[in-house]
């Protein structure tokens, strides 16, 4: 007996999975998004290693301010040509787009001072783990602006999360001041995502990236200048890690989640995100030499597989469509 599926199927109707594979339409914008956060994703997982390897030079709040500098000179400069090009939205409500950076520059502000105070005692691959839990806090956040996933998110969800944790963490967890200063990151950086999802399908995004990479670097100048020491020579022996971290993880990524994020709900969107932890073990192998052990393959490949099953469209594969009732026999006269 040939199934309903088969004959949707051979009768030109692929089945709902296969949109992914070949999109069209909405389904084309989305998988866009997807890759547009993907390569966030990337670019932010190399940059962990930039980040703990400039935490050698510099305090965090100086790391922070110069990182942030970078990326908005970069990002100026961009919106500079973009403007000469002709290819900047016409129509923006200025006041909103302000309004927007200047909210996102401060929620960003606490953000990565956070990380970079908890990185000062925390290892590496933990600080990803605690800040990777974003992939948590984000659906549970989205409920109170009615934002409700599909349940099997929500296993999808849970399963990132297990694979973070054979990921980054070994050994007992045991909580220190630098990991419930990773932990308040992902509580503020979950703020961020929730923001970019209201805010970027309203304004010009790279203009918005700039206000808001601007403002953190004013307001990170602030703590740098009271509780810190600056020191030029430091600053320009880590060139390498801070330009890194602000051009590509500042300038470039961050441009990329605004733009990814127009297509992809908040929930989809963290767990493409988390696998920043992924490709930031990834590049520790590559970069630094570490060696990936058993369970951190296993909490790579758990992750990933989250990732996947996220993308698969659960709620059409789920709903059964009512059947045609059959025409009753005729009645013989």
């Amino acid at each position: 007996m040939i199934s309903s599926w088969n004959v949707c199927f051979w009768r030109g109707g692929a089945p709902d999975w296969m949109n992914l594979f070949m999109p069209h339409g909405e389904h084309k914008g989305r998988l866009t998004g997807m890759i547009l956060l993907l390569s966030a994703s990337i670019v932010w997982g190399v940059a962990f290693v930039a980040q703990s390897a400039g935490m050698a030079y510099m305090g965090p709040f100086t790391f922070t301010a110069v990182r942030s500098a970078i990326a908005a000179l970069g990002l100026w400069g961009l919106v500079a040509l973009f403007d000469r090009l002709g290819l900047s939205p016409k129509n923006t409500d200025k006041k909103l787009l302000w309004r927007a950076g200047l909210i996102l520059g401060v929620v960003m502000t606490i953000a990565s001072n956070l990380q970079q105070i908890g990185l000062v005692t925390t290892s590496a691959g933990k600080s990803g783990f605690i800040t990777s839990l974003y992939i948590v806090f984000v659906p549970i956040f989205g409920l109170f602006i009615k934002r409700r996933p599909h349940p099997m998110l929500w296993a999808c969800v849970v399963l990132a999360a297990v694979g973070l944790y054979f990921l980054s963490i070994r050994g007992d967890f045991s909580m220190s001041l630098g990991d419930l200063s990773v932990l308040g990151c992902a509580v503020v950086f979950t703020f961020q995502i929730l923001l970019v999802d209201h805010y970027a399908p309203k304004v010009d995004v790279m203009r918005l990236n700039c206000i808001q990479f601007t403002v953190m670097a004013l307001l990170s100048a602030i703590p740098m200048a009271l509780f810190e020491e600056p020191k030029l020579n430091s600053i320009l022996d880590s060139w390498v890690t801070i330009v890194y971290a602000g051009l590509f993880s500042g300038c470039v990524a961050y441009s990329l989640q605004m733009f990814g994020q127009r297509r992809v709900e908040p929930t989809t969107a963290s767990l493409l995100l988390s696998l920043e932890a992924v490709f930031s073990a990834i590049a520790g192998w590559l970069i630094l030499g570490q060696v990936l052990a058993g369970r951190e393959l296993l909490g790579c490949g758990l992750v990933f597989a989250a990732v996947v099953a996220s993308q698969l469209p659960w709620q059409k594969l789920f709903s059964r469509k009512p059947s045609k009732a059959a025409p009753a026999p005729a009645q013989e006269q």
